[in-house]
């Protein structure tokens, strides 16, 4: 709803620009202060290094693979496996041993005696300290680069099936709180008659229901999900013992219990509240259910504070509070909102005070969300290159742009707030007062029963006598329900201003909805800074470097007589470790052409690694060869190549091409 101050004159005060300038200044201190510097801040875990490097060719075997990561990581017996080109085991399968010093995370594992030469696959799966896995692949070789036999699943950790199970829940675990917590705080604090409306009750309940069986799911599926990846390991016993010693598994085990009280705060708030006739007691107990209510909302929000983004990287002390805070304001608006669309399409009772304190509920929860969300934004992202260059950058775009689509249909919505007017029903068969309450009754055609007082229905023959049968009566009073249901539609929907706050509010939670989707995104989204961070890393250790045969074609002139002309190089396979290269020179007529010297160096810059000469021998006229050419790392080589025509006419010319 309106996220504005709640409306206090006779008619909506209207300033869009205003509006316009407070929404644009809002959202130019949330990209402003993305800007300020920070220390490294990590959330979902990156492999930051490793030795040997990823396309490294070794001369001798090494004793040990160790692997270095942006954050604390959790590690298991098969977490990093450093296997031959036969696919077999040539670590000593022992847990990996933790050699970190200080801020640097590193795990290494140790090698067998005597490695054969060849090309080795080291293949690592972990779960990062924000709780989500993560995995990898890199190769290295011995020697020279050989054929390999090894085949990884291309599935990464946390997908497939149980990966998409997995996240299903986690998105209706946030939509369950919301509800809950949302729909609560809507009865307590702005419409405390709605403890007797049945479909607030419902609301409510079935918000519990859904974060309940959603963290169940979560819990038994957390071994499968950072782990093999199998439904069936699910109700591995060992495997479920070993989730709840994480930090992911005490937090779910954790929320379970909070529900439980959660599920006490129901029965009393739709049961003796409700119940409550006597003002001072029903004050007491509203002050009671709103503060053992926030413990519990606070408590079930910090359940994800403990295990995901906010409880690693920089000021994480500070980060867990403001991520509640955030959860917290979350749902006080859009679960406030849902029960605000409820009570408008359901129930005729709610007034406009009702409405009206919802707006200063949702203009509170938009502050606390501007002040939070600006730190979150600070700390998880930092810089315009991760605002834009990163998909966690651009879901952060796309949120704050919902955001003011929300805020500009909650203007729309205060509007119709400020002209809304109350309607009262009275129990059934008296009069109902109501604005559009004439309207209905004029415009309805004479008999019609959804419009008549049911006192004045023409009662049936039987309905006079004494000997009424049950079955009888019971049909009459479920046809009297009916009709006073109809009746009171009528009249609610007769309202225009109440039908013009329906579907403004519809609106509201139709983006709102948008809005928590793309939100669950973002705390499963690899956050800006560490994926910069993993990107400028020593190693892409994605997946097992792939080469292929490098072409060039680059032009020259020395400027001298018969100075210009084309240099075609082939360097095969292409990939780490052993190349042959071939130079062809051809003349400005297109004929091959000997030149007095050609000199070839290659330099990785991005290493510091060369130039590394080659100097190639001649083959044939206008064809030099070189052999045993070693490429000791994947990346992008810059190839200079030097063409002497003459004793005084000579270029350097360079070309960049991507190897292994």
């Amino acid at each position: 709803m309106s996220a504005t101050a709640p409306y206090a004159g006779p008619s909506p005060i209207r300033r869009p620009v205003a509006a316009a300038a407070l929404l644009a200044a809002l959202v130019s201190l949330v990209f402003g202060l993305l800007l300020a510097g920070a220390g490294p801040a990590s959330a979902h875990a990156a492999l930051t290094g490793s030795d040997p490097q990823d396309g490294a060719v070794v001369d001798t075997a090494p004793k040990e693979v160790t692997l270095s990561f942006s954050e604390a990581i959790a590690v298991g017996d098969d977490s990093i496996r450093v296997l031959d080109p036969s696919g077999k085991r040539a670590d000593t399968e022992a847990e990996p041993r933790d050699l970190s010093e200080g801020s640097t995370v590193r795990y290494g594992v140790a090698l067998h005696s005597g490695l054969p030469d060849g090309t080795y696959t080291v293949a690592w799966q972990a779960i990062s300290a924000d709780s989500h896995p993560i995995s990898g692949a890199f190769t290295f070789s011995i020697g020279a680069p050989s054929e390999t036999t090894v085949a990884l699943s291309s599935q990464e950790a946390g997908g497939g099936p149980v990966g998409v199970v997995y996240d299903i829940a986690r998105y209706a675990a946030y939509g369950g709180f919301v509800l809950l917590v949302g729909g609560s705080a809507f009865v307590l604090i702005c419409w405390r008659g709605g403890a007797s409306a049945l479909s607030m009750q419902r609301l409510v309940v079935r918000g519990w229901l859904t974060l309940t069986v959603a963290t169940l799911v979560m819990l038994l599926l957390r071994n499968p999900y950072t782990g093999s990846g199998k439904f069936a390991d699910a109700f591995d016993l060992a495997g479920l013992q070993s989730v709840l010693d994480t930090k992911p598994g005490a937090a779910l085990v954790s929320r379970l219990l909070l529900l439980g009280a959660a599920a006490l705060f129901i029965a009393v708030l739709f049961g003796t509240y409700a119940r409550r006739e006597d003002e001072q007691e029903r004050k007491d107990l509203t002050f009671g259910l709103a503060v053992g209510g926030g413990v519990v909302a606070a408590g079930i929000a910090a359940t994800w504070a403990m295990s995901e983004h906010a409880s690693t990287g920089i000021q994480a002390s500070i980060a867990m509070p403001v991520d509640v805070a955030h959860l917290l304001a979350v749902a006080a608006w859009l679960g406030g909102l849902a029960s605000l669309l409820v009570a408008l399409y359901r129930t005729p009772d709610i007034g406009s005070a009702a409405v009206r304190r919802f707006s200063a509920v949702a203009f509170g929860s938009v502050v606390v969300l501007a002040a939070t969300g600006i730190y979150q934004s600070w700390r998880q992202v930092g810089s315009w290159s991760a605002l834009t260059g990163t998909r966690y950058g651009q879901l952060l775009i796309i949120k704050v742009a919902l955001i003011a689509v929300l805020l500009a249909v909650a203007w729309f919505s205060r509007r119709w707030t400020g002209r809304l007017t109350d309607t009262s029903v009275v129990s059934s068969g008296a009069e109902v007062a109501s604005p559009g309450a004439e309207a209905v009754s004029s415009g309805a055609e004479e008999g019609d029963p959804a419009t008549e007082p049911e006192n004045t229905a023409p009662a049936a023959p039987d309905e006079a006598s004494d000997d009424v049968a049950p079955e009888r009566a019971a049909q009459l009073a479920r046809q009297r329900a009916v009709l006073t249901a109809t009746k009171k539609k009528r009249i609610r929907d007769a309202d225009p201003e109440r039908s013009g706050l329906r579907r403004s509010v519809l609106a509201e939670a139709a983006v709102a909805v948008v809005l928590l989707a793309v939100t669950t995104m973002l705390t499963s989204t690899e956050p800006g800074r560490t994926e910069e961070e993993a990107a400028g890393g020593a190693t892409a250790a994605t997946a097992p470097a792939a080469g292929g045969p490098v072409n060039l074609s680059m032009p020259f002139d020395t400027g001298g007589r018969n100075g210009k002309g084309t240099v075609r190089i082939d360097i095969d396979p292409g990939r780490t470790g052993s190349n042959d290269l071939h130079v062809w020179i051809d003349g400005s007529d297109g004929e091959p052409m000997d030149v007095p010297e050609l000199k070839v160096a290659l330099t990785l810059e991005s290493k510091d690694i060369g130039p590394l000469p080659v100097v190639p021998d001649r083959l044939a006229e206008g064809h030099w060869t070189a052999s045993g050419v070693q490429i000791p790392m994947a990346g992008d080589w810059k190839i200079d190549v030097t063409v002497r025509t003459s004793d005084i006419d000579q270029v350097t010319i360079d070309k960049n091409a991507k190897i292994g």
